[in-house]
């Protein structure tokens, strides 16, 4: 059996009793670390070997259901809201649900209602958008919503929800990415007769006081290397913890007072639910380009192959500064399965940033599949 170096002192002390106890899930403290530090998966021992080095973070919810009740029961690895990691994409997620919360509660507009963001091209919908985020995580969609909300909308629904920590500042690869003031959105009232939403000037941004908020040995800046660290005190922050608290307000509302859920329309929560769950080729995108696991990582993400259809990963992902992370609800019909994951690491080997030089096909996404598959054999043992 291998076990990473640094770890050999704690597994010792804990050898005896998994081994006399087995897979019995009442008797393990943490199953994440049970997993970790057992596995022979080359994919999960390089960064288990390295964990400093990888800044993993995981979650892991265990969705029990007794008499109709749900319970969550969680386990951590790693967990540190205040060690700053960039989310990347993962921001889309509450993006959306902001936006689809908001055309719920507008009378003279719809998930169908044409718009186009002035100075944009693209006439649209939000409803298409939605879709764009979730299938392919679309960025200019994404900033198209940002535009429709402003920062201070997003930052107040989910503050109010109680989610935990977070910080939704910045649109992505955008050139007006730290624009505090939106841009207007043009809508269509009728084929001829237009109106205006916005523009609504947001706070300024602050900044971000925080553990690793300053990361690498250089970065990329106009094509020039600077022999510093990369500094991410203005990024967008928005820690797994929060990830998962999200997750699971979209997946279980029934679970949590209506104050502190997404209050969505019976339309918006269906496109909402599908759009996560769907594969690309769903929405017309080309299957060998966008194939089912281009946006899953947990168990499926070093596959090409289709999803089976018992499966369903409700997720998203984000991958950006050499960070992956997914967060996802699985469920499988077929072995009455569920669970929750939210993992997060970074795979920067040359310390660079901003050098698009990072690992995620050699390290990070094998991890978050192998992650992905150990938790569903977990699951599927435990029950």
């Amino acid at each position: 059996m291998w076990y990473p170096n640094f770890l050999k002192t704690k597994l010792a002390l804990l050898i005896g009793s998994v081994l006399l106890l087995a897979c019995n899930d009442e008797h393990i403290a943490n199953p994440l670390e049970h997993i970790l530090y057992t596995s022979e998966d080359l994919a999960i021992r390089r960064v288990v070997d390295e964990i400093d080095k990888y800044e993993l973070q995981i979650l892991y919810t265990q969705v029990n259901r007794t008499n109709q009740e749900i319970q969550f029961r969680d386990y951590a690895f790693g967990l540190d809201d205040a060690a700053y990691f960039y989310p990347a994409s993962t921001v889309k997620f509450p993006i959306a649900l902001v936006a689809l919360e908001k055309v719920s509660q507008m009378n003279d507009f719809s998930l169908d209602t044409r718009f186009y963001v002035e100075g944009d091209t693209v006439e649209t919908t939000i409803g298409k958008e939605i879709i764009k985020v979730f299938a392919v995580s679309d960025n200019e969609a994404n900033n198209r919503l940002f535009e429709f909300l402003g920062q201070d909308a997003i930052d107040e629904s989910l503050s109010s929800k109680d989610i935990g920590p977070h910080r939704i500042a910045h649109r992505l690869s955008a050139a007006n990415a730290d624009d505090i003031t939106t841009r207007p959105l043009i809508v269509y009232l009728n084929d001829s007769t237009t109106t205006q939403i916005g523009p609504v000037i947001n706070a300024p941004l602050e900044y971000l006081k925080l553990k690793n908020i300053q990361k690498g040995t250089g970065y990329i800046d106009e094509d020039r290397l600077v022999e510093e660290p990369f500094d991410f005190s203005l990024k967008n922050y928005f820690p797994i913890s929060s990830q998962q608290e999200v997750m699971k307000r979209v997946i279980f509302p029934e679970h949590y007072p209506s104050a502190e859920t997404f209050s969505l329309g019976q339309k918006e929560r269906s496109l909402l639910l599908d759009a996560m769950s769907s594969p690309p080729r769903k929405w017309g995108y080309d299957e060998v380009e966008y194939y089912d696991s281009y946006g899953k990582f947990f168990i499926y993400g070093d596959s090409r192959s289709r999803i089976p259809e018992s499966v369903r990963i409700y997720n998203k992902v984000g991958y950006a500064y050499g960070t992956i992370t997914d967060c996802a609800y699985v469920t499988d019909i077929s072995n009455n399965i569920e669970f929750i994951l939210t993992a997060t690491l970074l795979v920067n080997q040359d310390q660079v940033f901003n050098d698009n030089q990072y690992e995620y096909e050699s390290i990070g996404i094998p991890f978050l599949a192998a992650l992905g598959r150990a938790i569903h054999q977990y699951e599927f043992n435990r029950k």
